[in-house]
C-alpha cells in the first residue's frame, strides 16, 4: 500500500491531485493564476469541495483567461452566481475579476507573474519535514508577507491562510509528510 498524506481521502480525483499536483513547483501563469482564484473560492470551505467543481470552474471562468476576466463586472457575476457548478458567493466571483487586474499589472511589472511569486522563496521549493499533520501550519511568517504584498497591489480572498494553502498548492513549499511516498526523500 502506498503512503499518502493524511488529508487525501480515496476518491480518485483527490489521489490524483495529491501524488501529481500538490507540492510539484509550478510556473505556468495561467495555471498560477487559476489555482490563486481557485484557493480563494476554496475559503470556508474544503479543497476537496472546490477540487470537485475544477472543471466547471475552469469553464464557467473561460480557462481563467486574466485578459478577459479583468474586463467583466456586475452583469457577467450575475449570470455566474446561476451556475451551479461553482461556489456561487459574489463577493468571491467578483474577486476573481479584480485579481485578473492585479495579475495583469503584476505580469507587467515583473515579466511574469511566476517570476514575481517564487521570488519570495528564493527561486526554489521550501522542502519541510513534518512527520505529522498536527505539525503542517495553517500559515508562516513568509505566507503573511505574500499576502500582505498581494492586497498591497489590489488582490483579495489572498489572506495568510489561503496563501498558504497556495504556496503548498503551488510547490513553492512543500509539505507532503516525510512518510508519504512525495516527500523529496522517499523519491
Amino acid at each position: 500500500m502506498t503512503n499518502r498524506c493524511g488529508w487525501v481521502n480515496d476518491d480518485p480525483l483527490y489521489i490524483q491531485y495529491h501524488d501529481h499536483e500538490w507540492g510539484v513547483p509550478l510556473h505556468d501563469d495561467r495555471k498560477l493564476f487559476e489555482l490563486l482564484c481557485l484557493e480563494g473560492a476554496q475559503a470556508g470551505l474544503s479543497w476537496y469541495t472546490v477540487l470537485k467543481k475544477r472543471s466547471a470552474y475552469r469553464e464557467a471562468f473561460v480557462g481563467f483567461d486574466p485578459v478577459l476576466l479583468a474586463s467583466y463586472g456586475e452583469k457577467e457575476a450575475e449570470v455566474l452566481l446561476q451556475n451551479a457548478g461553482i461556489i456561487r458567493n459574489r463577493l468571491k466571483i467578483l474577486s476573481v475579476f479584480k485579481n485578473a487586474a492585479a495579475f495583469l499589472n503584476i505580469q507587467k511589472e515583473f515579466g511574469s507573474f511566476d517570476r514575481y511569486l517564487w521570488s519570495f522563496v528564493g527561486d526554489k521549493p521550501i522542502v519541510n519535514h513534518w512527520q505529522t499533520l498536527a505539525e503542517v501550519p495553517a500559515k508562516t511568517a513568509l505566507s503573511d508577507a505574500l499576502s500582505k504584498d498581494l492586497k498591497k497591489r489590489g488582490f483579495s480572498f489572498v489572506g495568510s491562510t489561503i496563501i498558504y494553502a497556495y504556496m503548498q498548492a503551488t510547490g513553492m513549499v512543500n509539505d507532503h509528510l516525510t512518510n508519504c511516498f512525495c516527500h523529496p526523500s522517499l523519491r
